[in-house]
C-alpha cells in the first residue's frame, strides 16, 4: 500500500513537469463548472446524488489503479446502465438545473427591475403590495407569480390570457372566492397581468411545515424552478408570504412585502439614489 502511494506521488509530480498553460486555462475552467454545478445542486434532492455518484467515481479510480478487476468490471457495468437511470429518475431536477443555467444573468440580460421605468416598477410593486394587503384583510386567497429572467411561457398556457395593466381591483376581483379563476395564481409579467388561473408546481420537498397549504407548496413550486418572486396570502390565516429562491419568509406587511420585492427587484443603482419606499 505505501509503495502505491509513493508511485502516485511521483506520478503526480511528473505531470507537473510537463504543465503548460493550455493546462493551467482547462483546470481553471474546470474548476469553474464543478463550483457553478455545487452551487446550482446545493440544497437540491440531487446534491445527495451527486456525492454518491463522486464516491462511486473516487472508487472506480483506485480500483482501477490498484489492477482490482472485478470490482471495476462492476463499476463500470453500473455506470453503463446508471447514467440512463440517473436521468429517468432525477429528469425534473435535470430540467430544472438546464433552465437555471440559461437564465441568463450570465449573459447580461436585463433582469426586471432593470427592462422597466422605475417609476412604472415601482407602481407594480405598490399595486401587488396593495392587493395582497387587501386580499389579507378579506381573509382571500392570492397567488401572484412576479416574472423575472426565467420564462414561464409554459405557465401562462395553464391559464387564461388576461394582458392588462395590474391594478388592485383587478388582482382582487380574480381571486374573489366565487371568481372561476380564484384558485390559480396571477402571472404578472412585465408591467401587466400576463393570465389568471395559472396552475403551478407543487414542491416536494420533505421540509415544509404541515400547517401549509397547497398554494404555499405551489409557491415554493414555483421559486425553486425559476428565478420568479412568488406572493401568497393564505386564506386560513390571511398571513402574507414570499417565496424566493425555494425559501418561503412569511408575515409581511403592505410595506414589509414593499421593500422585500423592491430590494430584489430594484437594480442597486437605483435605489441608492433614494427612497422608493415613502
Amino acid at each position: 500500500m505505501i509503495a502505491f502511494f509513493e508511485n502516485l506521488f511521483r506520478f503526480v509530480a511528473s505531470q507537473f513537469a510537463f504543465l503548460k498553460w493550455t493546462d493551467v486555462l482547462d483546470i481553471f475552467v474546470l474548476s469553474l463548472l464543478v463550483f457553478g454545478l455545487y452551487h446550482l445542486l446545493h440544497d437540491t434532492r440531487a446534491a445527495n446524488l451527486a456525492v454518491g455518484v463522486g464516491i462511486l467515481l473516487i472508487l472506480w479510480v483506485v480500483a482501477s489503479l490498484m489492477n482490482m478487476h472485478a470490482l471495476t468490471f462492476l463499476l463500470r457495468a453500473v455506470f453503463d446502465v446508471g447514467i440512463l437511470a440517473i436521468i429517468v429518475i432525477f429528469q425534473p431536477e435535470i430540467r430544472s438545473l438546464l433552465e437555471k443555467v440559461g437564465e441568463g444573468s450570465w449573459r447580461g440580460i436585463k433582469t426586471f427591475g432593470e427592462q422597466k421605468d422605475t417609476d412604472v416598477l415601482l407602481k407594480t410593486i405598490s399595486v401587488i403590495c396593495e392587493a395582497a394587503q387587501d386580499l389579507s384583510k378579506s381573509h382571500t386567497g392570492g397567488l401572484i407569480v412576479i416574472e423575472r429572467n426565467t420564462k414561464l411561457g409554459d405557465i401562462v398556457r395553464t391559464g387564461i390570457t388576461v394582458d392588462a395593466l395590474p391594478s388592485t381591483y383587478l388582482i382582487c376581483n380574480i381571486f374573489f372566492d366565487k371568481a372561476p379563476m380564484h384558485d390559480g395564481a396571477v402571472i404578472i409579467r412585465g408591467n401587466r397581468v400576463c393570465a389568471a388561473g395559472c396552475k403551478l408546481p407543487l414542491s416536494e420537498s420533505k421540509d415544509i411545515a404541515l400547517s401549509l397549504g397547497t398554494r404555499h407548496r405551489a409557491a415554493l413550486g414555483m421559486s425553486e424552478k425559476s428565478d420568479a418572486l412568488v406572493v401568497v396570502v393564505s386564506e386560513e390565516t390571511s398571513i402574507i408570504s414570499l417565496a424566493y429562491n425555494g425559501i418561503l419568509t412569511q408575515g409581511y406587511s403592505c410595506q414589509g412585502l414593499k421593500k422585500a420585492l423592491t430590494d430584489k427587484l430594484m437594480p442597486v443603482s437605483k435605489r441608492e439614489e433614494g427612497s422608493f419606499l415613502d
